[in-house]
């Protein structure tokens, strides 16, 4: 058995994570009493005795942990969005490319990835390392969430009130956080244009990228690409070619997968070939949060990826 101690585990994120590793065969969940969360000493101790700690924090206080981590030796996975693109950390998307399984099962610091740069960095970064789309491209990345990504304060607004929107875009001020981990990570010389937005249902996500191609290249080749990349991925399904795959279909919803740690992602072409969009679809707390968080830990302690990731 390792031991995990989650730090925030009555957060949105620690509690699904917390979920999740109940199931868990391997895993001893330790747990900080409540009415010492902030006792540092205490913090320290469980830090110690446990062989992960997943911080599930604001970010404010994730750098309080892992600066006691530090003094430890401890091994942290981070939920915050802090350490997404800080030196010495490891990124914790193991769909990133053939060695990031093994760089996450041999770090002391990984940073779990945020919800929407998991589906466009997903979508992105094979294209752009194939030179079908070009890293100095201008992008434009446009999603949906559910309301549960905006932690229990937006939660509350939605199910404890009626002053709650259908429909709202937020981060108009164009410098949201997940900017500069979707740049590095995707291989792009600059950050996107992003429009995140979320919407009246608790769980699920859609992110889109619009694609205008050039000199020659088509739609097919990019999802011929993507198809050949994520062949072998387990949590990664490549839908066929213009196909909507949805319960809804014709019309694509944030919906179908949640509770799960899958994402599917789709090339819907133009008639030209030549235009389009990408689309990435996922649960925001499953594949997006806590569903990734537990694979990592899993390759952090060598368990099988696959455990306990789906609630």
């Amino acid at each position: 058995m390792k031991k995990v101690f989650i730090d925030g585990e009555t957060g949105t994120t620690g509690l699904q994570v917390r979920d999740r590793l109940i199931k868990h065969p391997n895993i001893e969940i330790i747990s900080i009493d409540p009415e010492k969360k902030r006792d540092v000493e205490e913090k320290r101790r469980l830090m110690k005795e446990a062989d992960v700690t997943v911080l599930c924090l604001p970010d404010d206080a994730a750098k309080d942990s892992v600066a006691l981590a530090k003094e430890e030796g401890c091994r942290i996975l981070d939920a915050s969005s802090v350490h997404r693109v800080a030196e010495g950390w490891v990124y914790g998307l193991p769909e990133l490319d053939v060695t990031q399984r093994e760089k996450i099962q041999q770090a002391q610091f990984v940073s779990n990835p945020g919800c929407y740069p998991t589906g466009a960095i997903l979508l992105l970064k094979p294209l752009v390392e194939a030179g079908l789309l070009p890293a100095s491209g201008d992008y434009s990345v446009n999603a949906v969430s559910g309301y549960s990504g905006g932690g229990n304060a937006l939660i509350d607004r939605y199910e404890s009130t009626h002053n709650a929107p259908a429909f709202a875009a937020y981060g108009l001020n164009f410098s949201h956080k997940h900017l500069p981990e979707m740049k590095m990570w995707a291989g792009l010389d600059k950050a996107p244009l992003f429009v995140p937005s979320v919407g009246h249902f608790r769980q699920g996500m859609l992110t889109f990228l619009p694609i205008q191609l050039k000199d020659g290249v088509t739609m097919a080749q990019l999802h011929t690409k993507l198809a050949e990349v994520y062949a072998k991925d387990t949590f990664v399904t490549v839908n066929n070619l213009n196909v909507v795959k949805d319960n809804s279909a014709p019309f694509l919803t944030p919906h179908g997968l949640e509770n799960t740690n899958q994402i599917e992602l789709s090339v819907l072409s133009a008639p030209d070939n030549q235009s389009g969009v990408l689309v990435a679809k996922l649960d925001n707390l499953g594949k997006g949060a806590s569903g990734a968080a537990v694979q990592n830990l899993n390759i952090m302690l060598g368990f099988a990826e696959d455990i306990a990731v789906n609630l």
